[in-house]
């Protein structure tokens, strides 16, 4: 149960995350920002407080599974650019 705001934040990372992570063509520097941006929206993740009257937002699940498992995408594809641009 995160404040609808931060969690409006990690929502917009993972979309762009995975828009990233869709394109064949984009840079290791698009890929290391799309972690960096999703992993600051993950640090700022703020949980409702005792008493706050603001309705928790209903994510559909019971955890972060997307955005982890959005994650470690991201890190796979970075880590083949690395290997691609190597050889």
């Amino acid at each position: 149960s995160y404040t609808a705001n931060t969690w409006a934040v990690v929502e917009n990372e993972v979309i762009k995350a995975k828009e990233v992570l869709e394109d064949p063509e984009a840079s290791e520097a698009e890929v290391k920002a799309a972690h960096a941006a999703l992993t600051k929206a993950l640090e700022g993740l703020e949980p409702v407080k005792a008493g706050d009257t603001t309705a928790s937002v209903k994510t559909g699940d019971n955890g972060l599974m997307t955005v982890f498992a959005g994650l470690t995408m991201l890190s796979l594809a970075g880590l083949s650019l690395l290997r691609r641009k190597e050889d």
